[in-house]
């Protein structure tokens, strides 16, 4: 009997396991390169770790060299930070539910930008995304409206 109460526990962990996001199951690994004197990019890191990411920060005096060791050349695309997350770049205040949702549905892109400083992004003013578009952007920095806040 104590063997039956114990499989039926397991069976309904099995079956609730597909349920949890995936901050929920794991934390997620981020690398983030930004200069050590910017305060909204140390919030954004703040913000992710926060909401279950696991943030390694790399303080750099001009972060420019990695966003186009990166694949992001088009300036038009920079903000104050840029991120690694699994194969894709994350540059400046992307909230993170587009960097799971990236992950989740894998599109054939380099990444995501929050391009400039939007100033109700997380990290910035707010930690609800008001006023701005996150883009994607592919290799020929073709870019493509991700999520429209």
């Amino acid at each position: 009997m104590k063997y039956l109460a114990m499989s039926r526990w397991l069976l309904l962990a099995a079956l609730l396991a597909p349920l949890q996001t995936p901050a929920q199951s794991a934390k997620t690994p981020v690398e983030v390169w930004k200069t050590p004197t910017c305060g909204c990019c140390q919030a954004w890191v703040s913000y992710l770790e926060d909401r279950g990411f696991e943030v390694k920060v790399n303080d750099l005096a001009d972060v420019t060299p990695i966003k186009q060791l990166l694949g992001l050349t088009d300036p038009r695309l920079h903000s104050c930070h840029t991120a690694k997350v699994g194969d894709y770049v994350v540059e400046g205040h992307v909230p993170a539910d587009d960097i799971l949702r990236m992950l989740k549905e894998k599109p054939a892109i380099v990444g995501l930008t929050a391009p400039g400083m939007p100033m109700m992004s997380p990290g910035m003013n707010s930690i609800e995304p008001k006023g701005y578009d996150v883009i994607s952007f592919d290799k020929e920095q073709r870019t493509d409206v991700f999520s429209r806040y």
